[in-house]
């Protein structure tokens, strides 16, 4: 009588890395996708999570994942336009409305047709999920005007149009790898920072910070990317369950954020860090010192990409 063979295929890795820490909802959305996909894939899959730039900062990351040593990562969009300058309308300045308006942008043909040129970079975009509205931190004074930015030095991501942004808002803006920020703030190296309020908590940029300003200058997102012969590799019905995974991912990294952010505001309050809002009159002062950064990448991009996102802006932001 022949033996019956007893041996089980190997699950199928799938390596993701990223920049931010375990506490950070994009790192515990995440931990919902490695469980939806382990689960429903009935073990086929294993996920394999990285944070805090475990796998080298952003530009790294996305480069292992086109040559292969990684299958997945997850950076933000606008570091995708070093490949291609399109995705630097996704962060331009005070372009959204309100955040609900930045994700039905991103949620559209629109978004859409931004993930399908990921394709020339040996990458498939997967969805979209929420870096956050960014705001100013930094130890000096309450930033109510771009008068008030003067002198100081607040780090950015290195993004052309952030550092622009903040030049044309009367800061020294300095490019700076987000994990060396903390130890930056701590030693006086720069003066501040700008990110979303869940980066500012989790990475208790608070501690080391007088102020925290609601400028809401930047909405930012996430692109989670695979490689695309893996992604080509899968079956259609392996590739369905990836994007749903990651759909429900996202939406529960948006009620996490809805959930935490007062609270991580109030706690902000309790250490002794002031925090003030801008009234609608302040606000207008920031639009307009950031018009010219606008007009510089509507010429830059072109009618067709910079036109085709402020219209489908326009276009939700009315429904």
């Amino acid at each position: 009588m022949l033996a019956l063979s007893t041996s089980v295929m190997a699950a199928t890795t799938i390596r993701i890395g990223h920049g931010a820490n375990e506490n950070y909802h994009l790192h515990r959305a995440l931990e919902k996708f490695k469980t939806d996909i382990e689960q429903k894939s009935e073990g086929k899959f294993e996920v394999q999570i990285f944070a805090n730039s475990q796998m080298g900062p952003d530009r790294e990351m996305i480069e292992g994942v086109q040559s292969g040593m990684l299958q997945m990562a997850v950076s933000p969009s606008s570091f995708y336009s070093s490949w291609d300058p399109s995705f630097d309308v996704v962060e331009l300045p005070f372009i959204y409305p309100s955040k609900q308006a930045a994700l039905d942008t991103v949620h559209s043909p629109a978004g859409d047709k931004m993930l399908s040129k990921l394709n020339a970079m040996n990458l498939q975009g997967i969805g979209w999920m929420e870096n956050g509205v960014r705001h100013v931190t930094n130890s000096s004074r309450a930033i109510e005007s771009p008068e008030d930015l003067k002198g100081l030095k607040i780090r950015t991501m290195k993004v052309p149009a952030h550092v622009k942004t903040f030049n044309s808002l009367n800061a020294s803006a300095t490019p700076m790898n987000f994990g060396e920020v903390y130890s930056g703030l701590q030693q006086g190296v720069i003066d501040g920072q700008e990110n979303p309020i869940a980066h500012i908590y989790a990475q208790r940029f608070y501690e080391v910070q007088d102020y925290v300003s609601l400028t809401g200058h930047v909405i930012t997102f996430y692109i989670p990317v695979m490689n695309l012969e893996f992604w080509h590799g899968l079956s259609p019905e392996d590739q369905v369950l990836i994007k749903q995974a990651m759909h429900d991912a996202e939406i529960y990294q948006q009620e996490i954020v809805a959930a935490e952010e007062g609270q991580q505001i109030e706690e902000f309050k309790k250490i002794g860090t002031k925090v003030n809002a801008l009234s609608p009159e302040q606000l207008q002062l920031f639009i307009d010192a950031t018009e010219p950064v606008r007009a510089e990448y509507k010429e830059k991009l072109g009618a067709e990409v910079y036109d085709e996102w402020m219209s489908t802006i326009k276009k939700v932001a009315a429904n």
